[in-house]
């Protein structure tokens, strides 16, 4: 376990060198979750530029929007780099649209969550595998479910610490980063979608709304397709 001095040592660090810490406490047992939001493009460019052993990766469901293929190849072209794909498994979609028919997301939550978790979630189980540290690009501003969110915490679940460098950076700080960089990110977000997930499932928000407004905009529930929505356990005081 980390320790207090160590927890401690990370809140205070920069984002590079929280990032470039966590990777040589757990050589070769880092992974870095992107949905290529923002957010996660924030630190593909820390990770990329400075070099660190940190595996990235991505999750295609197969129903993302073209300007996320697009932007994955622009990343690549840009950083010279991979960013790992993992796919949902070709029989588990088979049966769901063949049992629920391709849009069934729509009819009930519990219908949408069935295709997040075949989609989303069994992939990133898999992705997951044998790593000690799982990176993030949650921000606390993003949802009222991540603002008590912590930046590390213990999975007990998952027996892996979920790393959140992001989680107290404000909406403003990330975009400063964005352009003092020069970081490729999605069209999409200057045209109001500001968390971007499959196609069918995001639109853009309105003035005024929250963020996670054009997330599964037909459902008022807490708006996550599971993949955050299990709490670890705070380490600040071990």
């Amino acid at each position: 376990m980390l320790t207090k001095e160590q927890i401690q040592n990370l809140e205070e660090y920069s984002l590079p060198e929280a990032i470039a810490f966590i990777a040589a406490l757990f050589p070769g047992k880092v992974v870095f979750s992107s949905s290529l939001g923002q957010e996660d493009q924030v630190i593909t460019d820390v990770i990329f530029r400075n070099t660190l052993p940190v595996k990235i990766f991505t999750i295609d469901t197969g129903r993302l929007f073209n300007e996320t293929y697009e932007l994955l190849d622009r990343i690549e072209a840009r950083y010279k780099n991979r960013i790992h794909v993992y796919f949902p498994e070709a029989t588990d979609v088979e049966e769901l649209v063949n049992t629920k028919g391709v849009n069934s997301f729509y009819e009930s939550v519990d219908n949408r969550k069935a295709c997040c978790h075949i989609r989303k979630v069994k992939p990133l189980n898999r992705a997951l595998e044998g790593a000690a540290v799982w990176i993030t690009g949650l921000r606390a501003e993003q949802s009222g479910n991540r603002q008590q969110m912590p930046m590390i915490e213990w999975m007990e679940d998952r027996q892996l610490y979920k790393f959140n460098p992001l989680i107290r950076w404000s909406y403003d700080e990330m975009l400063a980063y964005l352009r003092e960089f020069n970081v490729p990110y999605s069209p999409l977000h200057d045209k109001g979608f500001v968390s971007i997930g499959c196609a069918p499932c995001t639109r853009a928000i309105e003035p005024g709304e929250d963020a996670r407004a054009g997330r599964w905009w037909w459902e008022t529930s807490h708006k996550e397709c599971g993949l955050h929505s299990t709490a670890g356990n705070l380490l600040v005081n071990k």
